[in-house]
């Protein structure tokens, strides 16, 4: 029978999906980390134990005193076995996905339970959601979301949601039809029936199904720890990753005492909201005799008093009993993804260290290779450390390669292979391996699925060697195939597993890398780190770190060792013992970009510096708060509009402002304010101002020019903003002399201008705008600067510093700097692009770099002894 590809055809449809969609998926990511956010804020921040007591007290209302009692012993566990945090976006998790899944699947089992066709459609689907193996949702989500909390969200919801269809179609089917046929015959509408007998009767049972719906999205959470979904997932994952039995044993308790307060809270709930679950209870507590007190309950407005009492006690100690964080460093955050094994973990939390020394935020998150790979290529982890190339992760690199960056090999020559232990005798090669299937149960362990040395071992050694029918591979992890090799090696049982150099286990164990005569390992890889696409751009420093980063396998066995003695969860304490057996490696590895600058004779003041919105004012401006700021003062910068910010000038608001053109462009300033203003002196010689067209626009040479071909840039000259003088001298004088009147002069802005231009360029569309030089824009696009025979612009400009008439009488040492500084056209062009590249709202970190690639410049501009 042909093959039928189903699996293409879903890979197909999915990869439209993502393809096409993109924008849904985007919006559906931003709406669920937004409600995340906020639910985990609110159960985050109070302390532990306050959180228990919330918990408590409502498991008091619920159920009564010993159940609050055990509520609060339970959660006080949790905190002790230091799973606290995992527990709370655990439980955020749960909250998120079982509110979506009761909003959307009560009004679908109310709809199929009134129409059988609905209910009839809705089966088969339901069976394909619950059936369907529960981390198959992860792959598409992965895709769609990427990595984190969302694709495990969408996961739970379409997981956990059959059994809540499915318990409210049937709690409404199951309502006696004489109730409705009553309430039908007293002339009630069906709306009326259906939230006044239907729904009431059918409570217990949809209460059910809400159980069920918890109980599996708490399931499922621990599952999408897998895909960094963080929580107790995480945590079990890497329990189970590194045969952690203490790990596994306080995560899996602590999921044990979160399901079993979440079943009993929901289970409870519906003897509250239920007339029928209320008389029941009644009834219940008529029974107990003496014990009745057990079974008190307080009343609802005594439990919201407690448990508002509690939270505002949690409130108040979130305000006022936190310390404000100490900021080091720039703060950015910067995630690091790796697959499990032992140089991977270590030299991640080596660099999460490092980051941390740096005054980065780094976040460490543990995944499969596939996952990594995946969640990288999409942007969701910056770097990985870990990457295996040529060969081990060959089919990961050709997938995704376009998406990533290759900041090099810090470790030089690795080796792939089988290893067996020394006491096996006669077994040297792979070759060797034939015919004793028997002596090896058959079997080689390897370790993750997914890993690239299990592709390899699968699709090319078995069958180059002939073991392909007579061994099976064993999929496990690397920390389950050593927890078997060690095994092994103590019962001095014969054991293949697959092994890779440099790796501690030879050290410990006797083994024998088995030979691969034919190559089918390959030739060896190196240990690369790999960065999202735009890393090194968003990150220069680091990248150039990562770069120049290297390790011998001295050092790295070292590290690994360390590491692995600090045991999990302390991984970076291994790091830091093997730091200071390592003195000064953190230096060599990350040598500080930013030296320790002499403090100025006037540190600690704080001069205002204004800047309007043009390149070279926003350039010069964040410049200056940088060298500032390293000599100790405390700058405070303002963007204003180019009026305002003269006045400002005048009256002392502004101390200074780097951006005059003069003595030209604004004069009209100048002429109004210079009798309260000090010209510190021109930093940029000469400027000019002109209308730009794209040189694809033929015949247009001069102002003449622009004249005669009205009709072909619409009547329309695109300008900036309307206050400037260059704006002021195109309507006063330019325009009238070219016989220009008649265009229309727009004036959105430098920023829409700029707009405006990029979108006409790249349709190849006429278009006439205001410019000047120098500016970044002649670099990126072809333009032609209008000539203007009659000079109308008047005079080139200097571009000035200018500053309030006590400038040097407030801030002297800074004054004379400034008195002192030229840049170049060169300098400042570098110094503008470096900005742009950085990005609206990073400028420091433009700034940071031009800095770092221009040596000595603040001694130069801020001299000091």
């Amino acid at each position: 029978m042909p093959r039928i590809p189903i699996g293409s055809w879903a890979n197909d449809a999915v990869n439209w999906l993502r393809d096409n969609l993109d924008w849904l998926f985007t919006l559906i990511t931003k709406v669920l980390n937004g409600l995340y956010d906020v639910i985990h804020t609110v159960l985050a921040g109070p302390e532990p134990l306050l959180l228990a007591g919330i918990f408590a007290v409502l498991a008091w209302w619920l159920r009564g005193l010993p159940a609050a009692v055990l509520t609060f012993l339970g959660f006080a566990l949790i905190d002790s076995v230091e799973q606290w945090g995992p527990t709370v976006e655990s439980l955020s998790l749960v909250l998120v996905a079982c509110l979506i899944t009761v909003v959307v699947a009560v009004p679908l089992g109310i709809w199929a339970a009134r129409s059988r066709v609905v209910g009839g459609a809705l089966r088969p689907v339901l069976d394909l959601m619950q059936t369907m193996p529960a981390m198959v949702y992860l792959i598409p989500g992965i895709l769609f979301f990427g990595l984190g909390v969302v694709p495990g969200i969408v996961a739970t919801i379409v997981f956990s949601m059959p059994p809540a269809v499915r318990m409210t179609e049937l709690g409404i089917r199951q309502v006696d039809e004489e109730l409705v046929e009553a309430a039908e015959a007293f002339g009630t509408p069906p709306r009326r029936t259906l939230f006044r007998v239907q729904l009431p009767l059918a409570l217990p049972t949809i209460m059910a199904g809400i159980n069920q719906v918890i109980m599996l999205a708490l399931s499922m959470v621990v599952i999408a720890g897998m895909v960094g979904g963080g929580g107790l997932g995480s945590s079990v994952y890497n329990a189970i990753s590194s045969v952690n039995v203490a790990l596994g044993a306080e995560a899996g308790l602590a999921v044990v005492i979160l399901a079993m307060y979440l079943d009993r809270m929901t289970g409870a709930l519906n003897q509250r909201v239920s007339p029928l679950g209320r008389r029941a209870l009644a009834k219940a507590q008529a029974s107990l005799g003496g014990l009745k007190f057990l079974q008190w309950r307080p009343a609802t407005s005594v439990a919201v008093v407690g448990v508002v009492v509690l939270g505002l006690i949690a409130g108040g100690m979130g305000m006022f009993g936190k310390n404000a964080g100490q900021g080091g460093g720039n703060g950015r955050p910067i995630s690091i993804g790796y697959v499990n094994w032992d140089e991977g973990k270590a030299t991640t939390y080596l660099w999460k260290e490092i980051l941390e020394e740096r005054g980065y935020k780094p976040r460490v998150q543990a995944l499969e290779a596939g996952p990594l790979f995946a969640g990288q290529a999409r942007g969701d982890i910056d770097v990985q450390t870990n990457a295996w190339l040529p060969t081990t992760h060959a089919s990961y690199w050709k997938k995704y390669h376009d998406q990533l960056e290759d900041l090099g090999a810090w470790y030089d020559k690795t080796s792939l292979e089988i290893a067996v232990p020394s006491y096996v005798k006669g077994v040297k090669t792979l070759d060797d391996l034939k015919g004793k299937a028997g002596e090896f149960g058959g079997r080689i362990t390897g370790i993750e699925p997914g890993a690239g040395e299990m592709k390899i071992l699968k699709d090319k050694v078995l069958k180059d060697y002939g073991l392909g029918g007579e061994y099976k591979v064993q999929e496990s992890s690397t920390a389950s195939m050593l927890s078997e090799l060690d095994r092994s090696v103590h019962q001095k049982k014969p054991i293949a597993v697959t092994l890779w150099s440099p790796h501690w286990a030879y050290d410990k164990y006797p083994l024998t890398k088995l030979k691969d005569p034919k190559g089918s390992f390959g030739s060896g890889d190196s240990l690369h780190l790999l960065g999202r696409k735009g890393f090194a751009k968003d990150e220069p420093e680091v990248a150039k770190w990562m770069k120049n980063f290297h390790l011998d396998e001295k050092q790295l066995t070292s590290l690994e060792n360390d590491v692995k003695n600090a045991g999990e969860g302390h991984e970076q304490d291994g790091v830091r013992t093997w730091l200071k057996k390592n003195p000064g490696l953190v230096e060599k590895i990350a040598p500080s970009a930013h030296a320790t600058y002499a403090k100025g004779k006037d540190a600690g003041k704080a001069p205002a510096i204004g800047y309007p919105a043009w390149d070279e004012g926003i350039a010069t401006t964040y410049l200056w708060k940088n060298v500032l700021e390293k000599r100790g003062y405390h700058p405070n910068i303002r963007n204003l509009d180019i009026g305002p910010m003269w006045t400002g000038l005048s009256t002392g608001q502004i101390d200074v402002e780097t951006d005059g053109w003069l003595p030209v462009a604004q004069k009209q300033y100048w002429d109004k304010y210079k009798k309260d203003l000090v010209d510190v002196g021109p930093w940029y010689d000469k400027t000019s101002l002109e209308i730009a067209v794209p040189s694809y626009v033929k015949g247009v040479k001069t102002l003449d020019d622009l004249r005669t071909h009205k009709d072909e840039f619409k009547g329309k000259i695109i300008g900036i903003e309307p206050g400037t003088g260059e704006m002021k001298r195109l309507k006063d004088t330019v325009a009238p002399a070219y016989g220009l009147q008649d265009f229309e002069v727009t004036s959105a802005g430098t920023s829409a201008m700029l707009a405006e231009l990029d979108r006409a360029y790249h349709k190849h569309e006429p278009i006439a705008v205001v410019l000047w030089s120098p500016h970044w824009a002649y670099s990126k696009y072809h333009l032609t600067k209008l000539a203007d025979p009659k000079g109308t612009w008047g005079a080139n400009n200097q571009i000035k510093t200018l500053g309030n008439k006590s400038l040097a009488k407030k801030f002297p040492e800074f004054y004379g700097w400034l008195k002192n500084w030229k840049m170049s056209p060169d300098e400042l062009g570098s110094l503008e692009k470096d900005i742009q590249d950085a990005g609206k709202g990073n400028e420091n970190k433009g700034v940071e770099k031009w800095i770092d690639d221009h040596p000595g410049v603040v001694d130069k501009m801020a001299p000091v002894k």
